[in-house]
Parts: structure tokens; sequence; C-alpha cells
């Protein structure tokens, strides 16, 4: 029997998928339901020998957290924040990271298996993330990008501006409100030490080797007296796996 359709696709921007690879705890950010090779791969620092695989395996890499924003331009900041704080970790971390007790640094294999453990500080760096969206923008900025606005909007007046294919746009709209964030194991959200109050914590469901659904809002058709929720979509349009099964 066919299957009903979603209406909708989310878009791009409103959703950050969480995955880490099951060995060594490496962590990657997406923001579609399937991992690109080479951009995922982009995203992983060489630390030593076999610390980047040649290629992305499935059984490796699973979803471990969700994020849902309500507009898109606050979902491709926290990316951006995301893949910031994460290049901080493991190029500006403390020298006790890689010590013995003694003082001695570990050897090349055992730093690089400690600095490609990143599931715990990607979580912290969510929360603060999310914390920053919540204080919005300082005034600093503020006044920066109103600056910038006024010097384009001079120079098309002077007739300066014309390879610009649009004027820059006011700060975008922050805060948590209708941030969502899911997991697949409830107890990763304890790797954080606060949130911010308004953001909602759920659970996640997985199938084996895929990416986590992204719940969009679901039609829900009457057909032989039953509800039939309508199968999601993944980021190019495509069913997700349960039109597929």
């Amino acid at each position: 029997m066919a299957q009903p359709v979603a209406k909708e696709v989310a878009e791009h921007g409103t959703r950050i998928f969480f995955y880490n690879n099951i060995r060594t705890n490496q962590v990657i950010y997406s923001l579609s339901r399937t991992l690109n090779n080479v951009a995922s791969l982009a995203q992983l620092p060489f630390l030593g020998k076999k610390t980047v695989p040649a290629r992305l395996r499935k059984d490796l890499w699973h979803p471990f957290c969700l994020v849902e924003f309500p507009r898109p331009s606050q979902g491709l900041l926290a990316f951006r924040r995301l893949r910031e704080f994460r290049r901080l970790h493991e190029t500006s971390y403390p020298l006790s990271l890689i010590t013995r007790a003694k003082g001695q640094l570990l050897p090349k294999k055992q730093r690089g298996k400690v600095l490609m453990d990143q599931k715990a500080n990607s979580i912290a760096d969510l929360a603060a993330v999310l914390q920053l969206q919540k204080e919005g923008w300082t005034q600093k900025h503020v006044q920066t990008r109103e600056r910038q606005i006024e010097r384009v909007r001079m120079q098309k007046e002077r007739g300066k501006q014309k390879y610009r294919r649009r004027d820059p746009q006011g700060p975008p709209e922050m805060g948590v409100e209708g941030v969502r964030v899911r997991w697949t194991n409830l107890l990763d959200a304890e790797f954080a030490e606060t949130w911010p109050e308004k953001v909602v914590h759920d659970g996640l469901t997985m199938h084996r080797y895929t990416a986590a659904l992204p719940l969009v809002e679901e039609d829900v058709e009457q057909k032989g007296g039953k509800d039939v929720p309508a199968p999601l979509l993944d980021a190019g349009g495509k069913p997700g796996l349960e039109a597929r099964l």
C-alpha cells in the first residue's frame, strides 16, 4: 500500500546532526541527514598516523544528537560556532591533557586517542553556543553591523556598488525559543554543566546505519479507520527509511 508523503522538507540550516565514531569518539557535524564523505573528512584534523580515515564507514559513525532550530539563521550560526569551538579543543588544549603524572608526554599514539575523543566537548560546546544565542548580540556587534550597512548604502548612492550580489542584512534573530535537542541517549546531556532553561530535550529514534530521523510536522491521514503517520523526507527530498522498507 502506498504511504502518504510529508508535504514539507526542512529548510537548510534548521537542523544540525551530531555523529560520533563509536571507536574513537571523534565528532562530525552535519547540516544534512546523510554524511558527505569529502566534506565530513575535512572536519577531522590530522593528529597522527591513522587518525583520519580514508573514508567513512556507516557501521562506525552513528548519530547521537539532533538539534532543531526554528530559523535557518540560528542553525547556521550555531554550526559555525560549533566548528570553531571544536578547532580550539584540537589545537589549543592544555598541556596537562597529554602528560603523565610525572610530567612526561604521552606517546604519540595515546596523544592522538586523547585528542580524538571530542564527544563530551561537543556536547558542552552545544550548551555554550545555545547560551550565547540566549544572551543575544552585544551592542558592539549591532553597531558594527549597522556601520557596514550604512557603508554599503553610501557606496550604492555613489555608484561604486556594482558587483555586490545583495545588501548585507542586520544581525540575525537570536534566542532559544523553539530550540529542541533530541538524544539517542538522554544521559549524554549530562556532559554539559548547564543548559538554557527554554531548550527542550527529547528522545531520538534511529535505525542501524542511518542518520537520526528528522521529525518534521507529520501529516496524519485516516485510512481504514487507522491513523497513518506520513513518512519523513531526508534533506534531498526523498522519502526516509520508513517509506523505503
